[in-house]
């Protein structure tokens, strides 16, 4: 049996919870509050809320603007503008308002805003002398009502293309939910698919990447799956399961992710995750609640149905000792996965389970090293390097592994330290120091840590030492900037007349410590430049401000290291 004691315990406690996923939520949100933010008909969406990415899971929902830019972009009910966002990267232009209900909403990647609003964002950006901004205005400064045209579709920031990104956030603690929860109507008659079924060897140990697992290939279609190849798995110690699986809405659909996965055992539920809202702060788990090394190694992402101690995701429900399964018995339990999408649509994948004492896979010993604790601070200090993890940095324990490799052959002012390896994933950056070489001389200010891959993961040189903050393990050494930003005009140059051309366009790039500013003059006057992370492309767009005539252009690009590029050119209006 499972051990009874702890499920017993808490089965009464969690029944109502259990009950209550059943309707997708244990809270209550307004379903009418909330009109939809674009008027295309039907909706489809190229992203959905809480999908599975790279480091993160998606704070929102994708709109799809059958693949153009430009869509009127609705408020969703009355309110004020709270914040505007213009970045680089990330969501490029976004803005955001606070509506009197509680809730937040969020837009994001837009290829404009309505004029009052970017009247105000121009003001603001050339009072600060700034293209990036990130400002709260007043709550009387911009009133919207419900139905207003507050912005146009894009593909601006880290857009994989043109879409309207869209959130609906808890205006006090600033929590993502759910945007279906709130009467956002997709059309959707698909359940899940469930791909494939997994059993770890968990056997009382930290998951790591030495977990033996065990694939199940499972088929059926329409809601209804079952296993493939076997009748029953059988298990010895404690085990725990994990399940690839994706959704599908009606019509123009991407590949999406699922609402809730529930475990159940013997008819009792033991594990329930649901995508209803997380704080940004956790999205990073991800790599947590998934094979984080299978995802490494290849891309595909199984999501686990145990926790790792050091997991701070509060996704999960109805949990029986973290989702770990130990039978004692011989006897044949009845398991079975439900998986639903955030319109309730369900995917059932039932499965037999036997314990079979001689169905033994050790989980192999992790390589000697240094314990390092989930539960509080960690730190490595020698001569030559320093690796501290703050507590909160990992999810498992695991013996730290360091090692001290040649120095490479150029470019390098240190050996090069391999800190672990990158299937340890780790929830925030670690501080690391590492001690420079005689030959670094006067370029102190312009050292940075680099990883082997040639990724700059910053620095700043202090008490023989080059200190930064890897967001992940890997090698690294010191390496100098002393190469200034690279400038490339494309439609314009010395002596050209611009009239009728309606902005001047650049690709800026740096070779190693990343841009850190740009600024534009025109006769002496700044002038904004706007900037795209993902193309490198810079530009200004005249205005009334560059009248006709002869004009001197300065362009200014520093990068990290404060290596300075300079462009100067003459061009007539």
């Amino acid at each position: 049996m499972i051990k009874q004691g702890i499920f017993l315990l808490l089965l009464s406690a969690l029944s109502l919870g259990a009950q209550a996923q059943q309707i997708f939520s244990t809270n209550t949100y307004p379903l009418v509050d909330f009109r939809p933010p674009l008027d295309i008909v039907p909706p489809a969406l190229a992203g959905s809320f809480g999908e599975l990415r790279p480091n993160h899971f998606h704070s929102g929902i994708d709109f799809r603007t059958n693949q153009r830019e430009g869509y009127p972009v609705y408020a969703i009910a009355d309110g004020y503008v709270s914040r505007l966002r213009v970045q680089n990267s990330g969501f490029g232009q976004a803005l955001y308002i606070n509506h009197p209900n509680g809730y937040t909403s969020v837009y994001g990647h837009l290829s404009r805003f309505a004029p009052k609003i970017a009247q105000q964002v121009k003001a603001l950006e050339y009072a600060k002398k700034t293209f990036e901004l990130d400002e709260f205005p007043a709550g009387d400064l911009l009133p919207v009502h419900k139905g207003d045209i507050i912005a146009y579709s894009g593909n601006r920031g880290s857009s994989g293309g043109p879409h309207l990104h869209f959130e609906i956030r808890d205006t006090k603690t600033e929590n993502t939910i759910n945007p279906q929860l709130f009467g956002i109507q997709i059309p959707d008659h698909i359940p899940p698919v469930i791909y494939s079924l997994y059993a770890y060897k968990l056997n009382k140990k930290p998951f790591s990447e030495y977990t033996p697992k065990q694939y199940f290939q499972v088929t059926g279609t329409n809601g209804k799956y079952r296993l493939s190849a076997v009748n029953k798995i059988t298990i010895s110690g404690e085990t725990g399961f994990g399940i690839t699986t994706t959704d599908k809405h009606d019509g123009n659909s991407g590949t999406n992710g699922v609402y809730s996965i529930e475990l159940e055992a013997d008819g009792k539920t033991i594990f329930t995750s649901s995508m209803e809202r997380f704080a940004f702060d956790n999205s990073k788990a991800i790599n947590s609640h998934i094979d984080y090394p299978t995802f490494l190694t290849t891309k595909r992402s199984i999501q686990k149905s145990f926790v790792d101690p050091g997991n701070p995701l509060q996704i999960y429900s109805n949990l029986v000792n973290s989702g770990r399964i130990e039978l004692n018995d011989q006897q044949l339990h009845e398991f079975k996965y439900i998986v639903t999408d955030s319109k309730g649509n369900k995917s059932i994948l039932p499965f037999t389970v036997q314990s079979d004492g001689k169905d033994v896979i050790n989980t192999p010993d992790q390589p000697a090293g240094i314990l390092f604790s989930y539960a509080k601070d960690n730190e490595l200090s020698t001569d030559a390097v320093k690796v501290v993890l703050p507590k909160g940095t990992l999810y498992n324990d695991f013996n730290f592994v360091y090692k001290v490799k040649p120095k490479p052959a150029s470019g390098a002012y240190s050996a090069i330290y391999q800190i672990h390896n990158n299937l340890t994933p780790l929830h925030t950056g670690f501080n690391l120091w590492i001690k420079a070489d005689a030959s670094l001389g006067n370029l102190k200010d312009k050292a940075v840590i680099v990883s082997t891959g040639g990724s700059s993961q910053g620095g700043v040189y202090e008490d023989g030492y080059v200190k930064a903050t890897p967001r992940n393990f890997g090698s690294f050494y010191i390496a100098v900037d002393t190469v200034a930003p690279s400038i490339i005009p494309l439609n314009i140059s010395d002596g050209k007349n611009m009239a009728g051309i309606f902005r001047m366009n650049f690709k800026i790039r740096d070779n190693l410590s990343g841009i850190k500013s740009f600024n534009g003059y025109i006769d002496g006057n700044w002038v904004l430049m706007e900037f795209d992370t993902k193309t490198a492309t810079l530009w200004h767009t005249f205005d009334e401000l560059t009248t006709k005539g002869r004009h001197q252009l300065k362009l200014v690009v520093v990068d990290m290291k404060e290596n300075t590029r300079t462009y100067s050119i003459t061009f007539y209006k």
